[in-house]
């Protein structure tokens, strides 16, 4: 790995722009692409093995990863890690480390950069593709995720890494401060969720962007768009060992990586009950450890939708539409509550139903579906009780209807409760209910606090006003409730570069994925001082004299 391309000058990454997300309209060249690319690898049944120093390990403990809508359809046999993989995997990060640490950070941002032309164009099909059948997302939702998320994570983050390295200290004409932002010692473990192959490519390497080496597992339900996802990487100049590939089972995974002396850092994306296991583990071996942890996770939510009475109804219904049911409400910023006032309810409820009743479900591979299926039969099962709860305890509106015979289908629900403490409105379900609650009118004021104090998560949570001085009092009682806060739009979407992302309470550490914020985790400060003339007498001027 030479790093030495002998460069004076002060190098500027490009200036980072969206990228913008295509259409798959009928007719188009994209749409008619990416159903080739569908066709050919629904077609496929893929090895995945284990890769660790920049080589394929295969280790006969052999899973199957299939399509959520079509639980018969094998796309791939996945090569599970045991003890041994994973202590293979953290020397190989040891081992590249003594290198990768020292490339120029531009060398590294390179990259990433050419990683993210490559998705932008030859590789978009394949990451949109294997996202779509390996986790069930519609084109829309794959696109913005596996191709434009990705793609900004992997633009904007050397823009705010440059912006972080130009950060210096004041100097004077006797000396020199410096900050060297060095990499953290050991290696990082990167925990990635099923739900976002954005998040799965953007956990491992923006610790490597900063001259970190990464152990990365990724979630059992995504292992085909993982794979995909390292094969992009090698495809763009990421040296081996820098980031190693280990799929495997959670525990098995964990019981080593968080006991181990070098673990420098964990970057997570999944549930509270895993990210609160985690962090009590390190805490319990903290003599272990080299240095201290750095622990960065975006957990659970359980994320709102506030009307005042003053809200457009159509504008509030869509946002629940599109907030509580795109990729089947399997986003930590998905709409699971809402508390409309009695004045709207009618109206917003026929205009909820109506749009649910609309709603096309099935297989994403058929452009016309607005809904696939749930990710695995955990979740379909889990989904499916709290569906039974709310049959004996509340009242659905729409939808509730459950199947599993070919795929894992759970039909967009409306629910109705008229206890504000209700398990449907306190506790994520992570699928496509939504739990409503109505409120008079006159207690608006007192309705923002219930929405503050209901649910232990503040990740995402929006309201609808047209009344100005309603949006002040909702932004004010609700500023600890999210961690990403909308006016007048639906809690999901937040854009890399527009609205960085992250929640606290129990929604995790707030660390903004796709900022500054979330690189200077991955970093640790050395200051340099540099004396141009040192003193040679000990003695200072107010010791001449008594």
């Amino acid at each position: 790995m030479s790093s030495d391309f002998g460069f004076n000058g002060t190098r500027q990454v490009p200036p980072p722009v969206n990228e913008p997300v295509k259409a798959y309209g009928p007719g188009s060249p994209e749409k008619a692409s990416l159903k080739a690319r569908l066709e050919s690898m629904a077609g496929e049944r893929i090895e995945v093995p284990l890769i660790i120093g920049g080589r394929d390990v295969t280790t006969g403990d052999v899973a199957q990863a299939v399509m959520p809508h079509d639980h018969g359809h094998v796309l791939a046999d996945w090569h599970r890690a045991s003890r041994e993989h994973v202590l293979q995997a953290i020397d190989a990060a040891a081992e590249a480390r003594r290198e990768w640490a020292r490339w120029p950070w531009e060398e590294r941002a390179a990259v990433f950069l050419k990683a993210a032309e490559l998705l932008a164009t030859t590789w978009r099909d394949t990451l949109n593709a294997s996202t779509m059948l390996g986790q069930s997302k519609t084109v829309f939702q794959a696109e913005i995720d596996a191709a434009c998320e990705l793609i900004d994570f992997w633009r904007f983050n050397p823009h705010y890494a440059q912006e972080l390295y130009a950060e210096q200290p004041l100097s004077s004409a006797a000396m020199w401060n410096q900050v060297d932002y060095r990499p953290l010692e050991g290696f990082v473990f990167a925990l990635t969720p099923f739900n976002f192959a954005s998040i799965a490519g953007n956990l491992p390497t923006s610790p490597a962007l900063m001259g970190n080496t990464v152990v990365w597992k990724p979630a059992s339900a995504a292992i085909p768009s993982g794979f995909y996802l390292m094969k992009l990487l090698e495809a763009a100049g990421l040296p081996p060992g820098v980031i190693n590939f280990v799929p495997g089972r959670g525990a098995d995974v964990a019981k080593v990586v968080l006991t181990h002396p070098d673990l420098a850092g964990v970057h997570f994306t999944g549930s509270t009950a895993v990210f609160n296991s985690m962090w009590e583990t390190i805490g319990q071996n903290m003599s272990r450890y080299r240095s201290y942890p750095r622990i960065v996770g975006e957990t659970g939510g359980k994320d709102f939708i506030v009307a005042h009475p003053s809200a457009d109804p159509q504008a509030f219904a869509v946002a629940v539409i599109r907030g509580g049911y795109e990729y089947q409400g399997q986003k930590c910023s998905a709409a699971s509550r809402i508390y409309v006032p009695r004045s709207l309810w009618s109206d917003v409820r026929d205009r909820i139903v109506g749009m649910i009743q609309d709603i096309r479900m099935g297989d994403v591979q058929d452009f016309r579906n607005f809904m696939g299926a749930v990710i695995d039969k955990k979740a379909f099962d889990g989904i499916s009780a709290y569906l039974d709860d709310a049959k004996k305890n509340a009242t659905i509106l729409a939808g509730g209807g459950t199947d599993a015979k070919k795929g894992y289908f759970i039909e967009p629900t409306l629910v109705q409760t008229e206890d504000p403490g209700y398990r449907l409105l306190c506790e994520e379900i992570f699928g496509p209910v939504v739990t409503a609650y109505v409120y008079d009118d006159a207690r608006w004021e007192d309705t923002l606090k219930l929405v503050d104090q209901t649910s232990p998560y503040a990740l995402t949570g929006a309201v609808f006003s047209n009344d100005r001085q309603g949006l002040r009092q909702a932004a004010a009682a609700l500023r600890g409730a999210a961690g990403n806060f909308y006016l007048n739009d639906k809690p999901t979407a937040a854009v890399v570069g527009q609205q960085p992302f992250g929640g606290a309470r129990g929604s995790g550490t707030n660390d903004k994925a796709g900022s500054k914020m979330n690189l200077m985790r991955w970093v640790s400060a050395r200051t340099v001082k540099e004396t141009f003339n040192p003193p040679r007498d000990y003695r200072y001027p107010f010791m001449a004299e008594r």
